[in-house]
């Protein structure tokens, strides 16, 4: 998994937002502004994170279904 060619996150006035740039904001028009739970998303997949815990990334995404299944099970989460 990566981040789209042409969308970028930036910090505007202490708020994550992604806007898209190039030939991309020929579609994409505005901003998106993130939590900061989702700022975190957008730098693990931008960086990584699948390097940086030393995981293969099939297995970092099973983990994280596994955990999502247990979650909703439990109701923490829902979709």
């Amino acid at each position: 998994m990566r981040i789209k060619q042409g969308f970028v996150m930036r910090d505007v006035a202490g708020q994550a937002v992604v806007i898209a740039t190039g030939d991309a904001s020929r579609d994409f028009h505005g901003m998106v502004k993130l939590n900061q739970t989702a700022a975190v998303v957008w730098h693990g997949v931008e960086e990584g994170l699948v390097a940086e815990y030393d995981v293969e990334a099939g297995r970092a995404l099973a983990d994280v279904e596994a955990l999502l299944a247990r979650m909703r099970e439990q109701g923490f989460v829902e979709d």
